[in-house]
C-alpha cells in the first residue's frame, strides 16, 4: 500500500485542530458582532478545511486493491461459498468454457 493511499494519524489530529480553531473563531466573531464582516477568511478557511476533510473522507475510506481482495474472500467464506459451490442462477461462472462446460 503506497503511503499516499492512507491518511496518516498525525494529519487527522491536525485536521481536528484545524475545525477546532474554527470553531473557536466562530465563536469570538460571533461574540463581537464581527461573524459576517469576516465573511471572506471564513470562506478561505472553510474552503481549506472541505479540502482537508475531503481528502481525510477518501483515504480514510480507502481499501488497497489487497485489501478489498481479503475482504471479499472473507465476505464469500462467511456466506458459506466455497469452491465447489454453483454460482446463483444469474450469475456468470467466470471459469466455464465458452461452450457452456
Amino acid at each position: 500500500m503506497a503511503p499516499d493511499d492512507t491518511y496518516d494519524p498525525r494529519r487527522a489530529e491536525k485536521l481536528v485542530e484545524m475545525l477546532r480553531a474554527l470553531a473557536e473563531r466562530i465563536v469570538a466573531l460571533d461574540g463581537e458582532g464581527r461573524l459576517l464582516g469576516e465573511s471572506s477568511s471564513l470562506l478561505r478557511a472553510l474552503g481549506d478545511i472541505r479540502s482537508e476533510l475531503f481528502t481525510y473522507e477518501v483515504r480514510h475510506t480507502f481499501d488497497a486493491p489487497e485489501v478489498a481482495e481479503h475482504r471479499r474472500i472473507v465476505e464469500d467464506a462467511a456466506r458459506g461459498w466455497s469452491p465447489d459451490a454453483a454460482p446463483e442462477p444469474d450469475e456468470e461462472d467466470p471459469w466455464q468454457k465458452p461452450d457452456g462446460r
